[in-house]
């Protein structure tokens, strides 16, 4: 039963975006749908002792306000110093930090100039790092219907998937019937009841980028997500 997931792709994200490319057999980037500004493309939280902060890559977006993801520019180069400075700035007293800046800071010395790319460079290290084996792949690489669902079930079904696994928030508008029709089910992944791990500058936080767990847990990140197989 091969196992499929369809999901725009971001930028060092969260334990729980990992999760879900875990749970699949195939992770399909959908970068071929609008950029939304002020979203998790091209940004993501850190913890500092002021509190959670924003590192945001600077995309060229003026003037093309229906781009896709994947013809979203990245402005300039000096942010990467900028972001690696941060990370170190925040992590150095984690007790994994050393072993996690030798993975990433290679990947921020490379200049990137697309979003698209630059996001699956890092998605792929950090799952190769994790022993996450699941093949990413994008959605370019797929015949693409116009109706919202039509096209996720569509790549699905060239993809060879019996089952779609999707977000939540999906449910708000994704018709199953669509899926059933091609003979596939639907399974809603569960982002709830995640444990607590050892986490630097105060109140406990879930939703920030995963180097935060690896820096703090090191092999044992593993431990602390869902998918520990």
């Amino acid at each position: 039963m091969k196992r499929v997931a369809i999901v725009q792709s971001n930028y060092i994200p969260w334990k729980g975006y990992f999760d879900l490319i875990a749970s699949v057999d195939e992770f399909v980037l959908y970068d071929d749908v609008q950029f939304t500004r002020r979203d998790w493309r091209n940004r993501n939280l850190i913890k500092t002792p002021q509190g959670v902060r924003w590192l945001t890559i600077p995309v060229e977006s003026k003037g093309r306000y229906h781009q896709t993801i994947r013809e979203t520019a990245i402005e300039g180069v000096d942010w990467a110093a900028t972001h690696f400075q941060s990370l170190r700035s925040n992590y150095r007293r984690a007790p994994f930090f050393d072993e996690v800046a030798s993975l990433i800071e290679p990947l921020y010395a490379v200049p990137a100039s697309n979003l698209s790319d630059l996001n699956r460079t890092f998605l792929q290290a950090i799952c190769d790092h994790l022993g996450i084996t699941t093949r990413l792949t994008r959605s370019a690489d797929y015949e693409l219907a116009e109706e919202r669902t039509e096209r996720l079930a569509s790549i699905c079904a060239q993809a060879g998937a019996d089952i779609y696994v999707s977000g939540p928030a999906a449910k708000e508008y994704l018709d199953e019937a669509e899926f059933r029709r091609r003979s596939m089910r639907v399974e809603w992944f569960d982002y709830s009841r995640y444990p607590e791990y050892p986490q630097l500058w105060g109140e406990f936080v879930h939703g920030v980028t995963m180097l935060d767990l690896l820096f703090n847990c090191g092999p044992e990140a593993r431990n602390f997500m869902k998918a520990t197989a």
